[in-house]
């Protein structure tokens, strides 16, 4: 090869070259929303391991935080932060975040009342009159109970839990948005989806 040939090779492959080191196709990251920092614009979730729908697995720590998109165009309705990772009928268990201790707690309960086959238009857990869902949790601190509705699971659920629980946000109880992020840069996200907010069917 003479010199000539081998420079007009080289000027042809640099562009090939160029294109592939930069077209880094990114990453998708999915999990449980604990907490969102509506000003400083951050999100801190529990990555789902398993990547199941109705068999999700929040047992990933620690926690990861993503700085949600600077363009407002590449993000979704804001998402709701919970303590609930799981919880677990048959058990008579319920698995949280602890915040203190940047660890899952799983608590025994008392079952004080549950019921199955419970949609999200069912009238205990939906006002027709109101046109809109009824709020969960309902904490009771006189009773100890609280009143947790599982939409994934279709579940209504009353438990008692031990007096030093109620110290604990309301939101301990509540499971957070399930958020879907996109992003080339660890903790720098691109795209930001709230799939429990979203409807990827609606046209």
């Amino acid at each position: 090869m003479t010199r000539k040939s081998m420079w007009r090779t080289l000027l042809v492959a640099l562009p090939v070259v160029l294109l592939m080191g930069c077209s880094d196709p990114g990453k998708v990251d999915q999990g449980r929303v604990i907490k969102f920092d509506k000003e400083a614009r951050t999100v801190t979730m529990i990555r789902d391991k398993a990547n199941d729908a109705q068999n999700p697995d929040y047992t990933y720590l620690p926690p990861v935080t993503y700085s949600l998109p600077t363009n407002l165009a590449e993000m979704g309705p804001e998402p709701k932060a919970g303590g609930r990772m799981k919880i677990d009928n048959k058990k008579n268990q319920i698995t949280i975040f602890d915040p203190a201790t940047q660890n899952f707690k799983t608590i025994d309960f008392v079952m004080v009342d549950f019921k199955e086959n419970i949609d999200k238009n069912h009238p205990l857990v939906y006002d027709k009159e109101a046109d809109k869902a009824k709020k969960f949790p309902v904490i009771d601190k006189e009773k100890k109970t609280v009143t947790i509705y599982s939409g994934r699971q279709k579940t209504l659920s009353v438990i008692q839990l031990p007096e030093e629980y109620f110290s604990m946000p309301d939101s301990t109880w509540d499971a957070g948005d399930e958020a879907r992020v996109y992003y080339k840069e660890e903790g720098k996200s691109l795209r930001f989806m709230n799939v429990s907010k979203t409807n990827i069917f609606k046209k």
